[in-house]
């Protein structure tokens, strides 16, 4: 039963300063440096591509066990990956075009193995000519993008003894705002992006799983933080916090990035039948509305105008900002999406790679391929200059050729 708290007409008519999403000055659709991509939306700026895509793949290749997503830029492409045999994590640099190997960083790493396969979680960063990752033991790296000489290393569990592991390892990825790297350890560390070196640290907030969302409100850098025990909003300047919204995801997930829309922020969680859109009031969060229309247990939904496409649970959905149901499509079972200019990008629960068009009126299947004969599929497929990048967590990575025929 949906509940409706707060109507639309209501939040538009409260004392809020104004807020918009960050601007990242970020044009260049060849590139896919960081989770979620240029812009943190999830959203490719690309049009044109082939919604068929070529019959055979571009390349393959195996980077190890995990859930990595990529990160691509200069024609460079960056995962993570897990030697399970060797007990290794592996930062790998490969060709975007051909999967060539350019550069690996091996280290020690644990599986972290919880009611799962485990191995590699967090997504590299890219920032100009170096490359920052995090993993799920609170291993922290700079390396040069080119050549994978590391540039800094820090632990940060051992610089922090305050911070707490949890169940299933640290899996938010890094994010550069200017000179700062943040990164959501429970705590939201900001490191001093050429040393690694602390800048300020937030209050706790939990088993950190998700990645924060950057914006401002009335010309104030935010950020919003969704962990275990809820949703915070604190200034990226100092990390104080401004707001809490208590939100506390099934055995602690709370995993999908908030979204930023217009005068407030859409969570969703595993908790089941949650999400919600909550405003900014006067010294709390109000809820807008909460309903059960959305319950992301991994990557989240992209928004696309009016509508918010993803998985909830096991069903593919559209849901309106209004918290309604658009459309729902069975049978595809539990896993990401991403988008693009009029269209969806997803992967299905049985390794197929599927693309269909972003419209709130009915879903609609361009095409199907499969992929992958066994594993699971909750990494977000990845598309840049027309080819679309596609993970598994057995280790299989595939580049599909979705460029137009010339």
């Amino acid at each position: 039963m949906q509940t409706h708290l707060l109507p639309l007409t209501v939040l538009l008519s409260l004392p809020l300063l104004p807020l918009v999403a960050a601007n990242h000055d970020n044009e260049d659709k060849g590139s896919w440096p960081q989770w979620r991509g240029p812009d943190r939306d999830g959203l490719s700026k690309e049009t044109g591509w082939s919604a068929a895509g070529k019959k055979e793949n571009l390349w393959e290749m195996n980077v190890g066990l995990g859930y990595s997503s990529v990160s691509i830029a200069d024609g460079r492409l960056y995962t993570m990956g897990y030697d399970e045999g060797e007990g290794l994590d592996i930062i790998w640099c490969l060709d975007a075009e051909t999967g060539e190997e350019i550069w690996a960083h091996p280290y020690p790493a644990k599986i972290w193995n919880q009611a799962h396969r485990g191995g590699t979680l967090n997504t590299p960063s890219i920032d100009g000519d170096v490359v920052y990752t995090l993993n799920r033991e609170g291993n922290m790296y700079c390396f040069d993008a080119q050549t994978g000489e590391v540039k800094w290393h820090h632990l940060l569990v051992e610089e922090y003894p305050e911070l707490k592991i949890p169940t299933w390892g640290y899996s938010a990825s890094p994010l550069v705002l200017g000179d700062e790297l943040l990164v959501n350890c429970g705590k939201v560390l900001s490191l001093d992006k050429e040393t690694g070196e602390a800048i300020w640290a937030s209050k706790d907030y939990g088993d950190a799983y998700s990645t924060p969302a950057a914006f401002e409100r009335d010309g104030q850098p935010l950020l919003a933080v969704l962990n275990g025990n809820g949703l915070g909003i604190i200034e990226r300047e100092g990390g104080e916090e401004l707001y809490f919204h208590e939100w506390t995801g099934t055995r602690g997930i709370n995993a999908a990035s908030p979204i930023v829309i217009e005068d407030a922020i859409f969570i969703s969680s595993s908790r089941k039948g949650a999400c919600a859109l909550l405003a900014m009031g006067d010294g709390e969060m109000i809820p807008v509305w909460e309903n059960r229309a959305m319950t992301s247990q991994m990557s989240g939904c992209v928004r696309m105008g009016e509508n918010l496409y993803g998985f909830d649970l096991a069903v593919l959905k559209c849901i309106g900002i209004d918290g309604v149901d658009r459309w729902t499509e069975r049978g595809i079972g539990n896993g990401a999406i991403s988008g693009a200019p009029g269209r969806l990008i997803a992967m299905s629960a049985e390794g197929e790679l599927i693309v269909a068009e972003a419209t709130s009126e009915k879903y609609t299947e361009l095409s199907r391929v499969k992929l992958f004969d066994e594993g699971v599929f909750w990494t977000v497929p990845v598309l840049v200059d027309g080819v679309i990048y596609c993970r598994g967590n057995e280790g299989g990575l595939i580049a599909r050729d979705h460029r137009a025929p010339k």
